[in-house]
């Protein structure tokens, strides 16, 4: 009997996918885990149904959302990714010669646990305990009233607005993120799909227009994620990634989807978008 499992993207279209095998499930303090084996996306994290990522393809959002930001500060030295149980950003993240300490503040263990055993290539950092890396398991949104002027980079790898991802797409907590930052700093957070999230994906770029004076949102190419056309927002203090020389850029090693001409044409955005955002 085959087995096939389906995220429902809206209320009227779903992805399917036919699984080979189930490799993991549990239920967490916060949510429903699974980690099974596709025959289109080969191993996949799924989170109350949800599909988070796939060895297929999770290079490209861990590479743009890592990769476009840090480069776009001039000298990363203290980041913090909030959430990204996966492992994928923090593998990204460490790559860079400025970054000194890479803080993961992550809400659910279980998600890390099941990723370091299931997933070893998206979660080598993690595995390998990886020299600059501060690993917390704890309520990301906590953490950020905490903190003040103390990051360069803040990165939300967050699940969807829904569940424990809920609370960080508020005002509120763009507020602590901003606090958090150095006078120079910038951050960036998924921000879901431009053609099925459009009400969301306005209302948080007007959100954090209203407290970064330079706000861009980007594109990549994410096949497993709705519409296959998924958005990220930049709220930065000072730098804009459109003033970026990528003729500077320091080498990071090989990449399968960033590259320096992708670090400035993925703020190049269709007619669409532009008005979305207007």
């Amino acid at each position: 009997m085959e087995l096939w499992m389906t995220e429902f993207q809206t209320k009227h279209l779903g992805l399917t996918a036919r699984i080979k095998e189930t490799l993991f499930t549990g239920q967490s303090e916060f949510q429903e885990i699974a980690v099974v084996d596709s025959d289109q996306f080969g191993r996949m994290l799924i989170l109350d149904g949800v599909f988070q990522t796939s060895i297929f393809d999770e290079f490209i959002y861990h590479e743009m959302i890592a990769h476009i930001p840090l480069f776009t500060h001039p000298n990363p030295e203290q980041v913090l990714v909030i959430g990204g149980g996966d492992g994928g950003t923090i593998r990204e993240v460490v790559k860079h010669p400025s970054v000194k300490t890479a803080e993961m503040v992550e809400i659910d263990g279980m998600v890390v646990e099941a990723c370091k055993k299931h997933l070893p290539e998206i979660a080598e950092a993690l595995i390998n305990e990886h020299p600059k890396l501060r690993l917390k398991i704890d309520d990301g949104i906590k953490h950020m009233k905490e903190a003040r002027n103390k990051y360069d980079v803040i990165i939300v790898d967050c699940s969807d607005p829904i569940g424990p991802g809920q609370g960080l797409f508020t005002h509120e907590f763009y507020e602590d993120v901003y606090r958090a930052l150095k006078e120079d700093g910038l951050f960036v957070q998924q921000t879901e799909s431009p053609f099925y999230h459009q009400p969301l994906v306005r209302h948080l770029y007007k959100d954090i227009g209203s407290l970064f004076p330079i706000t861009r949102l980007y594109l990549a190419q994410i096949p497993l994620y709705p519409s296959g056309t998924h958005c990220f927002t930049i709220g930065s203090k000072k730098y804009d990634p459109w003033q970026l020389d990528t003729a500077k850029l320091p080498d990071i090693g090989a990449t399968r989807y960033w590259n320096k001409d992708i670090q400035k044409s993925c703020f190049v955005l269709p007619n669409f978008v532009q008005e979305l955002l207007k």
